[in-house]
C-alpha cells in the first residue's frame, strides 16, 4: 500500500506543483488586487500616498511570484505536450498572462513610479502629472482585470490538461 501511494505521488507531483503554482498566482492576484489593496485605501483614507506605496509593493511582489509560477507552468506544459504546447489554449492563456505581468511590471510601473518621483513633494494625484498618471493607472487596471479573468481560464484548463496529454 505504501509503495503504491509513493509511486502515485511521484508520477503526479509535477501536475500537483502546476496546480499549486497556478493557484498561488491567480489566488494571489485576486487576494491582493480585490481584497488587500482596497482595504489599504479604505484604512488609510488620509494617507493615499502611503496606501499607494504599500499597494505598489505588494503588486510588485505578486508580479515576481507570477513570473516564477509562469516559468514553472511553461516548463510543465512544454514537458507534457512537447511542441504541441504552442497550439494549446492553456499555453496561449499562460503566455498572455505572463506578457501582461511583464508589461505591467517592467513597462507601466516604471513610468508611473517616475511620475510619482517627478511630482514630489506633492502626491502625484495633486500635481500637473495627475492626468497622465490616471491614464496609465487605468491601462494597468484594465490589464490586471484581464489577467485576473484569464487566470480563471488557466485554472479551468489546467484541471483537464493532465488527462488530455
Amino acid at each position: 500500500m505504501e509503495s503504491i501511494l509513493f509511486k502515485n505521488f511521484m508520477r503526479n507531483w509535477p501536475h500537483g506543483l502546476a496546480v499549486i503554482s497556478a493557484t498561488l498566482w491567480v489566488g494571489g492576484m485576486w487576494a491582493i488586487g480585490y481584497l488587500a489593496v482596497p482595504v489599504l485605501f479604505h484604512a488609510l483614507p488620509d494617507n493615499r500616498m502611503l496606501a499607494g506605496a504599500l499597494a505598489g509593493g505588494v503588486f510588485a511582489a505578486m508580479a515576481y511570484a507570477g513570473m516564477a509560477c509562469a516559468a514553472y507552468l511553461t516548463g510543465y506544459i512544454l514537458w507534457r505536450a512537447g511542441s504541441k504546447a504552442f497550439g494549446l489554449g492553456i499555453f496561449r492563456v499562460l503566455m498572455v498572462m505572463l506578457l501582461l505581468t511583464l508589461l505591467g511590471k517592467f513597462g507601466l510601473q516604471p513610468v508611473m513610479d517616475g511620475l510619482k518621483a517627478q511630482a514630489l513633494p506633492l502626491d502625484v494625484m495633486h500635481s500637473e502629472l495627475a492626468d497622465r498618471f490616471r491614464m496609465l493607472h487605468g491601462v494597468a487596471s484594465i490589464g490586471y482585470v484581464l489577467q485576473s479573468l484569464l487566470g480563471i481560464v488557466l485554472l479551468l484548463k489546467l484541471d483537464g490538461f493532465r488527462q488530455a496529454t
